[in-house]
């Protein structure tokens, strides 16, 4: 008993100190983006200044709107491949060429960012495509496709098949017994993997600093640039929002994924 007692607390210390070292940072940093004083390291009394200054930073707001855009939209194509790319491995178990196609379907989940983003540059400077918001979108759809498709994969896997054999058993084809039974149930997947896609874009740096081009900074490209000239309040402001936008994306995906887990208890066989 005294073995567990102490192993017990043992981890209750290893978990606060790894809670703690992870999210304390993120708490002071929301806290001083209350701060009045202009001095990131004094603390002056609480404030919404450094809020007002950025919903007053013209060029914030459009980095803002454009990191935005190019979410929403890579998120959206990310979303339909990757389904459709789910759909072809889990259900074209035997078609020809099946390993080479997952292989590189995955490969943005262990390539490092840096080869990804030099890559896609060269490709849009071979193509002489001008670097903006598609070049943008272009790259974070070929960075998140792959995590759609492993959430949506996941779903059908643990599906069961026999529902859609029996709609086709009823008189509905192959398509429309997807649409009408198979969809509905992977759905909440699909949305919990545009989630994910969508917060990926959001606070990329790496693979949209290769691709950007004049005029179309992102957010966070904007935000690193200011950062290198020394951190105002004001880019704790903007963290702060960032950070409540993600943490709401997460909460919708969450529970889209228990609903999902939900919808393949009650469709389980008896």
């Amino acid at each position: 008993m005294r073995k567990l007692s102490r192993l017990s607390r043992f981890n209750i210390a290893s978990l606060a100190l790894g809670l703690a070292f992870l999210y304390l940072p993120i708490l002071i940093l929301v806290i001083y983006s209350f701060n009045a004083s202009r001095l990131v390291t004094v603390w002056g009394g609480w404030s919404l200044r450094w809020y007002h200054e950025f919903f007053g930073d013209r060029a914030m707001i459009e980095a803002a709107w454009m990191s935005f855009r190019v979410a929403v939209s890579s998120a959206s194509i990310a979303t339909l491949l990757g389904t459709l790319a789910a759909v072809a491995l889990s259900r074209g178990e035997g078609f020809r060429g099946r390993t080479l196609f997952s292989g590189m379907l995955y490969a943005p989940l262990v390539m490092p960012e840096v080869i990804t983003g030099l890559s896609l540059l060269l490709l849009f400077v071979a193509l002489n495509a001008e670097r903006g918001f598609w070049t943008v979108t272009i790259a974070h759809t070929t960075l998140t496709m792959c995590f759609v498709a492993v959430v949506v994969q996941s779903r059908l896997g643990s599906l069961d098949r026999s529902l859609e054999e029996a709609a086709m058993d009823l008189g509905c084809n192959p398509v429309r017994a997807f649409v009408a039974v198979t969809l509905p149930l992977i759905a909440p997947a699909i949305v919990a993997g545009w989630m994910l896609a969508f917060t990926l874009s959001l606070d990329d740096l790496v693979i949209a600093s290769f691709t950007t081009g004049p005029g179309s900074a992102t957010l966070p490209i904007r935000i690193y640039s200011e950062v290198r000239l020394g951190v105002k309040p004001e880019i704790n402001a903007i963290c702060t929002l960032v950070i409540g936008l993600i943490a709401g994306v997460i909460v919708i995906a969450s529970l889209a994924s228990k609903l999902s887990s939900s919808q393949a208890e009650s469709a389980a066989p008896l």
